[in-house]
């Protein structure tokens, strides 16, 4: 009898595909397969040769790029000397996750799909396109998708005699079993900031405790909106080059005490986790021995929307009649709609949905913790400050995010809402970071102008780039700065009005609601269209656009497409593969972010 064995391998930015991987592997579960769920990056991939069946499941991020995840995978499958036939034993399926109002919609699936076919792969189905813009989101695609995929693999792989499927009403086993300690068998709190390995730079698995220097609000008292301006310092870090900084951010202590109180767990037991199941890896980023506090505040996103997968496991821990009918239904295909109105739409979080089932809550074991809460995911933002300039320090602009829904109590953003909590004038203040290469690169040719579009903190990576390249004397920079009110959120202002005045920098603004009619970057583009022609044309500029990823990015695309057709005499055609011939040769990049 052939094994009955299926590997599930995903590619993650923001969880989602985690979680349908790790509902796929339930599921494989309930057929009776050994099964192993891992990020794609953490898997072997010169053992992929000796599988034979696998699914992958795989998001897409930026502009059509693949997740942090599976970067080194990707890189590894796309190389030119793989032999044509190197995965003709393996039988496959493909399931992307995606979101149709970008353009690249789902590109690392389709292209993944592909490249497994060239290398001899057999697709049990063809690829899955799951679309979060859908009324039911991708489980619209995933469900109907899953049924018919079962069919294929029961077909090669039948049941072992004697077996049946296990039923969805029998809750499976937890992944970790916890083992409580005695009280003194423990650190102290402030060990739990793991210090860096020598000579090591920092990492998601070792972050550097940061110090913040400074955390001071750029906008202004009266503005509806709060952002901050936050300096940390990286000295010792080994940290010397880098875009993009990443913060371990954490929960407040007073969800951590409310979670605590409602599944009535004791914050300072402590514990070692045990894998129920030989081969699955304990949690690489929770030290152990751990106490349950320091597993709510730094480990368990109880502050994220929950998903399906929460409900269908909480429905088995239910005591009560009620309570269990409407996980039920939230965990059903019929009831994605309602648990969409639910969670979804009014972005209630973990912590609001458990208050709702008070007897379900207080009747979770412990132990499925970890199968039922996500883990707190690292933030990403551009650093908005030049080591060149600003040597061993580290500056952000943050955005708070804080917005009413129909829910009485705010919705407010975990790692901006916990950043702008911290007050370094109030004593030592540590943040867990470290930094990696951002997707823009700046020309190389040091007399190349580059034209910069940054409407509100998407001028954070410019701000880097500009103090970088007037430290090295570099004079051809433009900037187009979009926000509401020139009094109340000018970001910077001084910095840029010094540097026109030093003839360094052409700075164009849009303050769209300075006047009655709202007046935004793109506007300023076309207003502008002779000078970015001539820098375009005549002299060869690079442009850079970050921001928002809502209307923005297709806004200013058309303003130049509009330039180019009436300073440069373009059809509309013309203009469009003009621009996108300077994507292909990247002289025109974006990072723009929902």
């Amino acid at each position: 009898m052939t094994e009955r064995r299926l590997l599930i391998l995903f590619g993650s930015q923001t969880g989602t595909a985690q979680d349908t991987a790790e509902r796929i592997g339930r599921e494989a579960k309930r057929r009776h397969f050994q099964c192993r769920v891992e990020a794609l990056d953490s898997y072997d991939v010169a053992n992929l040769i000796n599988e034979l069946l696998v699914v992958f499941v795989c998001s897409t991020t930026g502009q059509g790029d693949p997740p942090d995840n599976m970067k080194m995978f990707w890189r590894f499958l796309f190389r030119k000397n793989l032999p044509p036939a190197s995965l003709c034993q393996m039988d496959y399926a493909v399931l992307g996750l995606g979101d149709s109002s970008y353009p690249k919609f789902n590109f690392i699936a389709k292209k993944l799909h592909k490249r497994l076919l060239q290398l001899g792969g057999n697709p049990l189905l063809p690829v899955a396109l799951g679309d979060d813009q859908h009324d039911l989101g991708p489980d619209a695609v995933v469900d109907p998708w899953l049924l018919a995929l079962w069919d294929k693999i029961l077909a090669l792989y039948p049941l072992p005699p004697g077996l049946e499927v296990i039923s969805p009403d029998v809750c499976l086993p937890p992944r970790y079993t916890l083992h409580y300690l005695a009280e003194d068998s423990l650190h102290s709190d402030s060990s739990l900031l793991q210090p860096t390995p020598p000579r090591a730079l920092p990492s998601e698995l070792h972050p550097f405790a940061a110090r913040m220097v400074s955390n001071q609000r750029i906008t202004a008292e009266s503005h509806f909106q709060d952002v901050r301006l936050i300096e940390f310092d990286v000295t010792g870090s080994g940290i010397a080059a880098g875009d993009v900084v990443m913060i371990q951010p954490q929960n407040c202590p007073e969800d951590v005490q409310q979670f605590c109180q409602l599944l009535r767990l004791d914050p300072d037991q402590c514990f070692l986790l045990k894998p129920t199941e030989p081969g699955t890896a304990l949690p690489a980023h929770l030290l152990q021995p751990c106490t349950i506090r320091h597993l709510v505040t730094h480990y368990l996103d109880i502050s994220c929307v929950p998903r399906r997968s929460f409900f269908e496991l909480l429905s088995h821990f239910s005591t009560n009649e009620l309570e269990r009918e409407k996980l039920q239904e939230f965990s059903s295909a019929q009831g994605q709609e309602e648990l969409y109105s639910y969670c979804n739409r009014p972005r209630r979080t973990t912590l609001e949905a458990l208050w709702d089932f008070p007897h379900t809550t207080s009747a979770i074991p412990p132990e499925y913790l970890l199968d039922l809460i996500p883990r707190i995911r690292p933030r990403a933002f551009s650093i908005a400050s030049s080591l060149l300039v600003h040597p061993g320090r580290i500056q952000i602009l943050v955005a708070v995010v804080r917005y009413k829904t129909r829910l009485s109590r705010p919705r407010r953003g975990l790692c901006s809402t916990w950043l702008a909590s911290l007050n370094p004038e109030q004593g030592d203040v540590r943040v867990p970071l470290w930094v990696k290469k951002g997707g823009m690169k700046f020309p190389a040719d040091p007399d190349a102008p580059v034209i910069m579009i940054g409407p509100g903190t998407g001028v954070a990576p410019f701000r880097a780039a500009i103090q970088e390249r007037v430290a090295q004397g570099q004079k051809g920079n433009c900037l187009f700065f979009g926000c509401r009110q020139k009094s109340k959120d000018f970001y910077c202002q001084a910095e840029w009005e010094e540097l026109v005045t030093k003839g360094f920098l052409m700075l164009f603004t849009a303050f769209s609601r300075d006047q009655e009619e709202k007046v935004y970057v793109q506007h300023r583009i076309r207003e502008n269209g002779r000078l970015l022609w001539e820098l375009l044309n005549g002299q060869r500029a690079h442009i850079y656009l970050a921001g928002n990823a809502k209307q923005m990015p297709a806004a200013v695309a058309e303003a130049l497409q509009s330039v180019l057709q009436l300073e440069g005499g373009l059809s509309p055609s013309e203009a469009e593969e003009y621009l996108s011939a300077l994507e292909r040769s990247q002289r025109f990049q974006s990072e723009t972010w929902s």
